[in-house]
């Protein structure tokens, strides 16, 4: 019985018998994580949280930047891990899973160790969660959830794009006013209600420029914006990657640059979409998101443009900006005011239950609908133990254009 809901055990399914369990813990930055073997399972705080037992756990570029540079590590020792799949071990009587579904975890709350995907054992809020359709493995699914909330978030608030037409998905601006400033995270408001204006919503037929995009979130950001009519460019590192992504039909995009010569990609964004490009995501870093923030750019007065037909939207009264998200840093540099800067704001799914609610939802109908696929996976690796070996591989630049799982 726990102290902050008393009554809630004669809800809940039989408890697992077992009361400790193995987990991964970070100990100091810049060392590798420990396995333990004594840690505490995870108890349910309130009716909207489910204990899940894990089977795979999905490994993200953030398990092995956080220690190495030392930043996003609320206190030590700190128990990481963002996605996994499990089957579900305790449910309050009113929740939508029951013990048995195997679902898909989404953690984005990394300051609630008991959310946290390197343990047996992981708590998981119900409107965070996706029930895994059948025919999908769980190493699949386990590749699927961050990057989905990234790019569905990056896609729908900051650029935002409704889903309404795309299976029955959210209007995210929508929902987001709906539920009002008093109840957004006040270091997300700004992004999540004021930065971007109603008339530069993006619309079906609009470009998407994406730098980097054989990157997960890519695969996801292709996906979307393509259900909801957009039309996308990839500029990548097309010796390596352009031939499985030309040949993907899932994440073909409608116009593929390589990006050995940053600058030429530039000249090549300006040249193809020129006027028609209003946004922008970069998956790299700062110096690749400059880039891209060059192709938004507007050419100088009286510069030629190639861009085929059809031309250029007419101008409206108000004037329309551009907007560009790093997801991996943005330009320090001062910017053109018709330019808008955006960060995701990944908080409002597990903060603000009506977004975490219709993201997961949603995600659930395309997943059994056939609709979303999952990233390519380049390696499963077996057992917590074997967690450092495998984000040593990421370390090492060996993953690239899909992802690494982790059977528990």
């Amino acid at each position: 019985m726990t102290p902050t809901a008393p009554d809630l055990d004669a809800n809940y399914s039989i408890p697992h018998e077992r009361k400790a369990q193995s987990a991964l813990l970070l100990k100091a930055p810049r060392e590798k994580y420990t396995l333990v073997n004594d840690f505490p399972i995870p108890t349910l705080q309130d009716a909207e949280e489910i204990l899940v037992q894990t089977e795979v756990i999905g490994l993200n570029p953030i398990d092995w930047k956080s220690p190495d540079f030392n930043f996003g590590i609320p206190h030590l020792p700190f128990l990481p891990g963002r996605e996994l799949v499990g089957i579900v071990t305790q449910s309050h009587a009113a929740a939508r899973f029951r013990r048995g579904d195997r679902i898909i975890a989404i953690s984005t709350d990394y300051r609630d160790g008991r959310k946290a995907a390197y343990q047996e054992f992981v708590v998981a809020l119900s409107y965070n969660a996706v029930r895994l359709p059948p025919q999908m493995s769980s190493a699949d699914g386990a590749a699927l959830g961050v990057a989905f909330v990234t790019a569905a978030l990056a896609l729908g608030s900051c650029f935002g794009l409704s889903f309404s037409d795309s299976h029955g998905g959210p209007d995210l601006r929508s929902v987001i006013r709906r539920v009002g400033g008093d109840r957004i995270p006040e270091d997300v408001r700004h992004e999540a209600l004021h930065s971007i204006e109603d008339h530069e919503r993006a619309l079906d037929g609009d470009w998407i420029a994406i730098w980097g995009g054989s990157a997960t979130s890519a695969c996801l950001l292709i996906q979307l914006a393509r259900l909801a009519g957009l039309k996308v460019a990839v500029v990548v590192d097309q010796a390596r990657h352009g031939f499985w992504l030309s040949t993907d039909g899932h994440v073909r995009p409608d116009l593929l640059i390589d990006n050995s010569d940053p600058k030429r990609a530039v000249e090549v964004l300006s040249a193809t979409i020129g006027e028609r490009l209003y946004f922008g995501i970069d998956t790299s870093g700062k110096d690749s998101a400059a880039f891209l923030l060059r192709a938004l750019q507007k050419p100088p007065s009286g510069e030629s443009q190639q861009s085929p037909s059809p031309p250029p939207t007419p101008p409206t009264r108000t004037p329309r900006r551009r907007h560009l998200i790093g997801l991996a840093g943005l330009p320090v540099n001062e910017y053109p005011k018709e330019l808008q800067m955006h960060s995701v704001p990944l908080k409002l799914f597990h903060e603000v239950p009506e977004v975490g609610r219709a993201l997961s939802e949603w995600m659930e109908v395309l997943l059994h609908s056939g609709r979303l696929h999952a990233p390519r996976i380049l390696g499963i690796h077996s057992g917590l133990a074997d967690v450092n070996k495998a984000l040593d591989r990421m370390r090492n630049g060996e993953i690239r254009g899909g992802k690494l799982v982790v059977t528990v």
